[in-house]
């Protein structure tokens, strides 16, 4: 099986880079996605989507020097986990996890490239892909 998801959003904070034992740069963003629509009472309702996501090699790198909290990006995944777990108040939660392959850099501003280095993903088994 195969999985894509294209996210467009702001970071709700600034990346967090760090390095693994093996010395491979990994960054965390958390990225917040807004829907609006009107009801059938004529009412706008607001949604935001949280996501958080995971960048690796050079691209994790260069996410934590140009990016900061409120920079638009354009994430492309192949890879999403659900997470249960409990919030402050006891209540049933979850959060979407996101590997990404792909970090584009949108509104412009500060001279930051436009797209981060990509590293394309690692295709494991051909057979799995359904075309």
């Amino acid at each position: 099986m195969y999985e894509k998801v294209i996210i467009v959003g702001n970071l709700g904070r600034d990346p967090e880079m760090r390095y693994t034992p093996s010395g491979k740069a990994v960054t965390n963003l958390n990225v917040a996605t807004n829907r609006r629509w009107t009801n059938a009472e004529g009412q706008t309702q607001d949604e935001t989507t949280w996501f958080r996501v995971a960048v690796w090699g050079k691209q994790a790198e260069t996410c934590n020097q140009y990016l900061s909290k409120g920079s638009q990006v354009l994430i492309e995944g192949d890879r999403i986990k659900a997470r249960a777990y409990k919030n402050r108040d006891g209540e049933p939660a979850a959060s979407l996890e996101v590997t990404a392959f792909r970090v584009r850099f949108l509104g412009g501003g500060r001279g930051e490239p436009t797209e981060a280095p990509a590293e394309e993903p690692p295709i494991e088994d051909e057979a799995e892909i359904p075309f």
